[in-house]
């Protein structure tokens, strides 16, 4: 097996991942339709008792989703609005399309939430709302409590990302000064049935954490927004309205999000169609299916990217020396998310910053390929969904004068891998399940 057999079948692997969580297919495995009766999951609606049927959306799937659910209900559906990332709009014959930023909100992303809150005050109690969320759903449902702009936000989403605060931190400010997050969506649609049906792109599948937890209950209080707010030492970064909004609500000034036992849930289903453990199963399956013995390492995975990078360089040594955990042609995958603390003004992502840093730990050694690639084709501000990188990749940068130390420092993996040819660009798949990482070892 040589070096470029492991190249291209990391690709299939990771395509296998891909093809797994097609939000598409996902929706029509878990809903079932048959004489004006939907079945979800052993929950059975009787779309007849319905006067209208409304489809809201946002995250970078969310227009891929609104396609299954147009064609499982079709003209059944009154009309409906979904919020997408530029450049992940679909054709759709009811539900209108939105197209706005990730990962910093705008404008855009501003008024498309503002249209669907518009639509949600309209229905009823004998209404029916399916809401589709999926990856990229907190920066693409964007809409500020009262007293803090837009612009603020941005600059809160900004110096969060900066500082190398997780997913689940993010997010638990963002639900705190957010008139939709936090279950607050579900408070706008209440009494109206709501089904939400949801790709998740974080560790542990958990629903307040995936969108920022607009359907379902907060656990989160602005007390623990202050205490990432000192954790990460940003409480005079961030604007100062946004601080002193959280200090009023830590004095219990302004009221938290809905908790478990607010009635505006009792009408609420909540589904995930789709998560990284199957993306993870089903490069598994393909990996054995062309000769690899294969592990699934976690779909937990988080941590500093350049650290994370080096546990798994490890990995891949220790099957070339020892033959552990796994024996030759080895397979080793794992998922999860990963962050970047930003030191340097380069471009890059995550999934790149862990595909260098694992290069160097493995400079020099045959017989390993190692990929990481974010599974909705965005990598950071980039055009990339990851990069792959071999034992070569170090001396191959070094002669086309790329020093990898030099590039790592300042955060700019995306440069490094561009003039190699070791980036990997898939465009949108309009899916978001966090990522897939390979260590091939042959």
């Amino acid at each position: 097996m040589n070096l470029g057999k492991l190249r291209r079948d990391s690709l299939k692997l990771f395509n296998a991942g891909l093809k797994a969580v097609d939000p598409v297919s996902a929706i029509k495995e878990c809903l079932y339709l048959k004489d004006n009766k939907l079945e979800i999951l052993g929950q059975t609606y009787d779309l007849s008792k319905y006067e209208n049927i409304y489809v809201i959306g946002m995250g970078k799937a969310s227009a891929a989703m609104a396609k299954a659910i147009e064609e499982i209900l079709d003209e059944r559906i009154s009309t409906g609005i979904v919020n997408v990332k530029y450049g992940h709009a679909v054709p759709l014959k009811t539900v209108r399309v939105n197209e706005a930023a990730h990962p910093l909100p705008d404008t855009a992303g501003l008024e498309g939430t503002k249209e669907i809150i518009t639509l949600l005050k309209q229905t009823g109690e004998k209404d029916l709302v399916f809401c589709l969320i999926s990856g990229g759903g907190s920066s693409l449902l964007p809409c500020p409590a009262d007293g803090i702009t837009l612009e603020q936000k941005q600059s809160l989403t900004k110096t969060l990302l900066d500082c190398g605060a997780t997913i689940h931190e993010i997010n638990v400010l963002r639900k705190q000064i957010s008139q939709v997050k936090g279950g607050r969506l579900a408070a706008i649609v209440y009494p109206s049935t709501l089904i939400s049906l949801i790709l998740s792109d974080v560790v542990g599948d958990n629903l307040e954490s995936i969108a920022s937890g607009p359907t379902v209950p907060d656990p989160n209080t602005f007390n623990d927004c202050m205490n990432v707010l000192e954790k990460h030492e940003i409480d005079r970064k961030i604007p100062v309205e946004i601080f002193e909004y959280i200090d009023k609500g830590c004095r219990g000034e302004i009221e938290e999000t809905p908790k478990a036992e607010d009635p505006v849930f009792r009408r609420t289903q909540n589904v995930i169609i789709g998560s990284n453990i199957q993306a993870l199963k089903a490069a598994k399956q393909r990996a054995e299916e062309l000769g690899y013995n294969s592990l699934i390492l976690s779909s937990f995975i988080e941590g500093e990217s350049e650290e994370v990078a080096k546990v798994h360089a490890a990995i891949a040594k220790e099957i070339l020396i020892t033959g552990n955990p796994v024996r030759k042609p080895a397979c080793v995958i794992s998922g999860g998310e990963t962050t970047v603390k930003i030191k340097g003004k380069g471009l890059g992502g995550r999934n790149q910053e862990f595909t260098l840093a694992a290069a160097l730990a493995i400079n020099g050694l045959r017989d390993i390929v190692i990929f990481s690639a974010g599974t909705d084709g965005t990598d950071g501000p980039t055009d990339a969904a990851g990069a792959m990188a071999d034992g070569s990749t170090i001396k191959r940068a070094a002669e086309l004068g790329l020093f990898a130390e030099r590039f790592l420092r300042d955060n700019d993996s995306y440069n490094f891998f561009k003039p190699l040819g070791d980036l990997i660009i898939t465009g949108p798949t309009d899916t978001n399940v966090m990522d897939i990482r390979l260590i091939l070892v042959c």
